[in-house]
């Protein structure tokens, strides 16, 4: 059963950085495609990041080109999410997402993933 454990949430000033961690176990990761999604409250949960853990392709939503960076330990099977320049609007519940055996396009919905962490809250005040 594959598991991701998202850590490195917190609270922070506006312009400030965070590093977020999701550690994933439990399965082959070579074939996976990694994300990051947020949610806000009362808000969809949006997607964020994604890298492909073959080859490390990256894409990311618009809001945070730029801000944030997403990379991938292989050694440690953990994949980081650096935000820079932080904005309130960056507030929200930060989920890590691992898709299987997609090919083509790196994944941006829901619907693609199939396993979920539990989340991680980054607070950004003014």
């Amino acid at each position: 059963q594959v598991q991701l454990v998202e850590s490195g949430g917190g609270s922070v000033q506006a312009g400030g950085s965070l590093r977020l961690s999701c550690a994933a176990s439990g399965g082959t990761f070579g074939n996976y495609d990694m994300g990051w999604f947020r949610q806000a409250p009362g808000k969809e949960r949006e997607f964020v990041a994604v890298i492909r853990w073959a080859g490390g392709t990256t894409n990311y939503a618009d809001s945070v080109k730029g801000r944030f960076t997403i990379y991938r330990d292989s050694a440690k099977t953990t994949v980081y999410l650096q935000m820079n320049s932080l904005e309130p609007e960056d507030t929200a519940v930060y989920y890590c997402a691992a898709a299987v055996g997609r090919i083509g396009v790196l994944p941006k919905h829901r619907y693609e993933y199939n396993y979920w962490g539990q989340g991680t809250l980054v607070t950004v005040s003014s």
